[in-house]
């Protein structure tokens, strides 16, 4: 590592994150794997579905920006879902494929029909949803998910034992009914789950340490969601405990508030930490424009790495320090540069925000002088045509305003 990792040619983060008293504690692993969930709880967002050549696409999209494993789906819940899966297998794009199930057997065997490497097998973890939301003794899922991990341990699966609410658990319960999984079924790895996002960050070492020390050498995975946007920051702080493996989705897509989103933990770890999973970064924006295009959902222009408008300036005072900085010093304006992620070049746009230097920048586009008068004047017409239409102005409009002020 540099002595400067927290600035490169390519992002500028903050000395802080890199001081002794900072890192101290840290317990990364050496080898950290994102295991992205679009294709499974991502489509379990309200209103997106995906079909056969949407999960092939997304597949190959996710493959080419170099992740690791690929949850592509549930193969019970329809025969298509099955067939994707299985043509994602077929298809060896590179990372490693695995399916969800349920723990139970019929879900295990239409995995094995799929061909895929492992299980993320699910059962519920909450004494409270067993009763209420499943309405089975709670003995039931302890049996049910000794059977059916056993059962495609048998079968050749690697399994990820994934206790669903695991965070609202009673930890000793939940603990207990871990352990009978792992001495009387099977289970490789065990998934930390916040099903609804409610663990604070504050928590999440208790919560890792405490499973960590109850199952030693256990591959630990990370499953957190965004009901209080605070999935990203509980995943850095999980993975800085020793969890292996993140549970992520593009763009943070899933159930209700969604899950932590794959590019937003990349780059953190990237620009923060300065750990690098061999993730090809430039392909995020291309790669969350597909997602956002077959999930037919909207995207917020300032959504965090891949927004559309994160790299165009309104803002008068930061188009002065664009004008100043110029290219060779954009990440004095922007965390990082947008081609690490695949973003269009930085522009200044014009607009109700902008100043007397985004004038002059756009007049230098069109190939026209003013005197600082008729500059002034520009500006007051640009500002007042953006207020007015509530829309950024295109160049023709631009034109016009500078026709009416100084001619053509």
């Amino acid at each position: 590592m540099s002595d400067t990792p927290w600035i490169t040619d390519k992002y500028f983060s903050s000395a802080w994150n890199y001081n002794s008293e900072v890192t101290k504690e840290f317990n990364f692993p050496k080898n950290i794997k994102i295991h992205d969930v679009t294709l499974r709880d991502g489509e379990q967002q309200t209103g997106i579905a995906y079909n056969f050549d949407d999960k092939l696409r997304i597949a190959e999209a996710l493959a080419e920006a170099g992740i690791h494993r690929i949850e592509a789906g549930l193969p019970a819940v329809s025969a298509d879902d099955k067939k994707a899966i299985a043509e994602i297998v077929k298809r060896d794009l590179g990372p490693e494929i695995y399916s969800f199930c349920r723990c139970m057997k019929q879900d295990v065997d239409a995995s094995v029909d799929c061909g895929v490497k492992g299980l993320i097998m699910e059962v519920p973890a909450s004494t409270h949803l067993i009763e209420k939301g499943y309405k089975w003794p709670l003995q039931k899922a302890i049996d049910t998910s000794v059977e059916a991990t056993a059962y495609a341990h048998e079968k050749g699966l690697e399994v990820v034992f994934f206790p669903i609410d695991f965070s609202r658990s009673e930890l000793t319960w939940v603990l207990d009914l871990i352990n009978k999984v792992a001495k009387d079924g099977h289970m490789d790895a065990l998934a930390l789950v916040d099903t609804f996002g409610v663990i604070s960050p504050h928590a999440m070492r208790y919560f890792v340490r405490a499973v960590r020390d109850k199952f030693p050498g256990t591959r630990l995975e990370a499953h957190f969601h965004q009901d209080f946007s605070l999935g990203v920051a509980n995943t850095l702080l999980a993975v800085a405990e020793g969890v292996e493996v993140i549970h992520s989705t593009v763009l943070g897509i899933g159930e209700r508030s969604g899950n932590a989103p794959t590019e937003d933990i990349v780059m953190a770890l990237l620009t923060m930490y300065g750990i690098d999973l061999g993730i090809k970064t430039e392909k995020f924006y291309p790669l969350a424009k597909l997602v956002e295009k077959l999930s037919k959902i909207k995207v917020p222009s300032n959504k965090s790495i891949v927004g559309d408008m994160l790299y165009q300036v309104e803002s008068g005072i930061i188009a002065n320090w664009f004008r100043n900085c110029g290219d060779e010093n954009l990440t004095e304006l922007f965390p990082m540069r947008p081609e690490l992620v695949g973003q269009p070049k930085a522009d200044v746009v014009m607009g109700k925000g902008s100043g007397i230097d985004s004038v002059a920048i756009w007049l230098e586009k069109i190939g026209t002088k003013a005197t600082d008068e008729q500059a002034q004047e520009i500006l007051k017409e640009c500002k007042a045509t953006g207020l007015a239409t509530k829309e950024l102005l295109t160049i023709d409009q631009f034109k016009g305003i500078v026709n009416k002020v100084i001619g053509s």
